[in-house]
């Protein structure tokens, strides 16, 4: 069964940098990275930088669509108006059923703020106590909504057909 996990940091560069760890953890089979992405959130800006990992775990296991969806819940609604947000709203409805619901979203979008960072991402199988030893010291909040193995069909099928 694949998880998908949100991470939040205190500060604007540290999911990238964490996701370079887990890459090189995923090297030696002690996470299975399925696919990642980032947000980088740095003070004084009106939005975050957000940007798909793919060179650190392959094709992945999704495309750019549905992170690009997932973003723009998150953080580009209030700048499209009422009337994008409403259609993003029902887009947002149909990623329900990929285990992704409105409190997921909502918890995200208010911890994930400006001066603030965030690692998405989608693992197989982990092993813990490794990946909790490889981070050290490192201080995150994690969210999390695990996906069941129909999910996870339905979310590759849906926003990467090809694999």
């Amino acid at each position: 069964m694949a998880a998908l996990t949100v991470w939040k940091f205190n500060k604007p560069e540290e999911a990238e940098e964490v996701l370079i760890k887990l890459a090189a953890l995923q090297k030696e089979h002690i996470i299975d990275l399925k696919d990642a992405a980032t947000v980088s959130w740095p003070e004084g800006k009106k939005k975050p930088k957000t940007k798909q990992a793919v060179n650190l775990v392959g094709l992945g296991a999704l495309d750019g669509a549905f992170w690009g969806l997932l973003f723009g819940l998150l953080f580009f609604c209030p700048i499209f108006g009422i009337a994008v947000g409403a259609s993003m709203g029902a887009l947002g409805g149909s990623l329900r059923d990929y285990g992704i619901n409105d409190d997921f979203i909502n918890e995200v979008k208010s911890k994930v703020t400006e001066g603030t960072s965030a690692l998405f991402l989608l693992t197989g199988d982990v092993t813990l106590d490794k990946v909790r030893e490889a981070l050290g010291g490192i201080t995150a909040e994690l969210i999390q909504s695990n996906l069941s193995n129909e999910q996870e069909a339905k979310l590759k099928e849906h926003f990467h057909p090809e694999a």
